[in-house]
């Protein structure tokens, strides 16, 4: 046998039409641990299982016999310990002489199976990670979710305690936290347009009297119903506040003092009108308008004086301050 066959990297045996193995290399006798002689002229069967055998002679021999070649016939051979190894075989008939040769490649599959075992491993190992991500991935979109509604449903809550904040309880008007906040808003405002806006201050003409007459739950109830109808007769751009005990105020933006005043007095004519569980209630009324150089302050001590002004004149009217710099009234 030439010697680059016989240490080929793959193991050689060649075998006569009837299975009786003629050549065999050493590279093949090494892998397998057996001597020349214990092969040569020895049946190749008495390296197969009997599970083995019927596949060689179920598919081998039909197919060497009808294509003259055998490609990558996966079997395993005994070595001579009795293990099972796994071979991918290759064989072709040939004459030589007229006598029938079959000659057969035998690559060991061990290393090929380890490898095709790493791979399927490897394969279920990146299986796995991929279900993991996408596990977490589900995970952290509902996480995402669940933040976003969290945080819609603290907005929301947020926005209730700041509607809660600036609301009066009884009146369900903006208090005078949120007054004082809109008053600096228009102040601001003020200071780039130049468009004049008016403050309304109104009282309650004898409301103690009411209260000890009628009892606090009936003047509780007067307190909101005015405030209600003061909404209703305002404009939706208007502040309509209750500043504390039976005042309220009311910011008229893009409102010079003339228009202030009708406002007023409507306001004081229609709260005169209506209809009240105490009988007849009539309403004081001050105003201003803020003008070049005014303040916050300013403007409610004008509208404030503007309303004692209004009481100390016989109550249910309306006073303007420029009223109280044209002539004192009292």
């Amino acid at each position: 046998m030439d010697e680059r066959l016989e240490y080929a990297p793959c193991g050689y045996i060649s075998i006569t039409h009837e299975g009786i193995i003629t050549e065999v290399n050493q590279t093949f006798l090494d892998t397998m641990g057996y001597a020349r002689q214990a092969l040569l002229q020895k049946h190749v069967d008495s390296l197969m299982s009997k599970a083995n055998q019927l596949v060689f002679h179920s598919y081998f021999y039909p197919n060497i016999n009808l294509h003259r070649h055998v490609d990558e016939l996966f079997i395993s051979l005994k070595n001579s310990d009795g293990a099972s190894v796994p071979y991918i075989l290759n064989g072709r008939r040939f004459e030589i002489g007229g006598v029938e040769v079959i000659d057969c490649v035998l690559v060991p599959m061990s290393k090929r199976i380890d490898y095709e075992q790493e791979l399927r491993t490897a394969k279920k190992q990146i299986e796995d990670a991929y279900w993991e991500k996408d596990q977490a991935l589900a995970s952290l979109n509902q996480l995402h979710a669940e933040i976003k509604q969290k945080q819609a449903e603290l907005m929301e809550l947020n926005s209730i305690l700041l509607e809660l904040s600036t609301t009066d309880k009884l009146t369900g008007l903006k208090n005078r936290r949120y007054f004082e906040e809109a008053l600096a808003w228009q102040i601001a405002r003020y200071e780039d347009s130049k468009v004049p806006f008016s403050l309304l201050i109104i009282d309650i003409d004898h409301f103690k009297w009411v209260n000890d007459t009628f009892g606090h739950p009936a003047g509780d109830r007067v307190l909101e119903k005015l405030g209600s109808l003061l909404k209703f007769h305002s404009r939706e751009k208007d502040t309509v506040a209750r500043f504390g005990g039976e005042e309220f105020v009311l910011i008229l933006p893009d409102m010079n003092a003339d228009e202030a005043r009708l406002v007023a007095e409507n306001l004081r004519l229609v709260t005169a009108s209506a209809a009240w569980e105490t009988g007849r209630l009539t309403i004081s009324v001050g105003s201003s308008t803020f003008t070049e150089g005014d303040s916050a302050e300013i403007l409610l001590e004008q509208a404030d004086s503007a309303l004692y002004a209004s009481k100390a004149n016989g109550r249910n009217r309306v006073t303007h301050s420029l009223e109280l710099s044209a002539k004192p009234l009292y």
